[in-house]
């Protein structure tokens, strides 16, 4: 389907947050997509929670590889060959989507634009409250996050607002440094014209950036998801960093260059997917 959009979430062991992002996405005004869980090699539980809403969500799919540590890269890479839309939007599986966050995506997402928007963190205690008493705060109306951030129960209010910022969202068209891949809408061709996301990053942190500069080199600019995707984070622990520091070298090298695809990309994984069926 040729404006199918492919949201695919990406998702370890946290199934209580997962039913909530599939709950989001499961009331969206635009039906036109298909979910693709991009799960980083959870227990049996999440698979689960996948089937449970599958009678919700029909065009829902489980892609699973096993746990080797923190491979995001690679497990996203998995769902974009598994996907069937032009357009492949990014969510974070602790992210909850409000009802037009694939509509917002859609129409953001032309040709020769990625699209990366924000979110609001939630804290800890609301965040154990939502998920415990299984509130749908997708549904909360501007007053309730106004009251809400006054008893800061979320970090900023900005990504909760909406505004018709028109021809505003390109003028950040080269910057990349506050993109993330929790929320980023990317059109299939610029995935494959860039080889998709360097699964030579392991464990947490900077493969986003990867992936967002090379696209830049590519000649696709950056639009401004702010004021119209922003989605609600559940609060979590802090990622194991541990590999943080190889993975910034990484970032650096690939900064002194001008190299476009990635290391170790949709090629390389489609040529092993390939080998290992025959």
């Amino acid at each position: 389907m040729s404006d199918l959009v492919s949201v695919i979430v990406s998702t370890y062991n946290r199934e209580d947050a997962l039913d909530a992002a599939l709950r989001g996405l499961s009331v969206q005004t635009d039906t036109r997509f298909e979910a693709i869980v991009a799960d980083d090699g959870s227990g049996p539980a999440t698979a689960r929670v996948v089937e449970a809403w599958t009678r919700r969500l029909p065009r829902l799919a489980h892609v699973r590889h096993e746990d080797r540590g923190f491979r995001l890269a690679e497990i996203r890479n998995r769902a974009i060959l598994a996907s069937g839309g032009t357009v492949c939007v990014f969510l974070d599986g602790d992210c909850i989507a409000r009802p037009d966050f694939v509509a917002a995506h859609r129409c953001l997402a032309q040709p020769g634009w990625f699209v990366a928007g924000n979110r609001a963190l939630m804290s800890r205690e609301l965040t154990a409250r939502v998920l415990r008493e299984r509130l749908e705060p997708e549904h909360w109306g501007l007053a309730a996050w106004i009251a809400a951030r006054r008893r800061r129960e979320i970090n900023r209010l900005a990504p909760l607002i909406r505004l018709p910022l028109g021809p505003l969202r390109r003028l950040g068209g080269s910057e990349w440094r506050s993109a993330r891949g929790g929320n980023l809408a990317i059109r299939r061709d610029d995935l494959v014209r860039v080889d998709g996301f360097d699964a030579s990053f392991s464990g947490w942190g900077r493969e986003d950036s990867d992936i967002i500069i090379r696209l830049m080199r590519a000649g696709i600019r950056r639009k401004d998801g702010r004021f119209a995707t922003g989605v609600l984070h559940l609060w979590h622990a802090e990622n194991d960093r541990s590999r943080l520091a190889e993975n910034e070298r990484m970032l650096a090298e690939l900064m002194r260059g001008d190299r476009v695809n990635a290391l170790i990309g949709l090629s390389a994984l489609a040529f092993d997917m390939s080998a290992a069926r025959g």
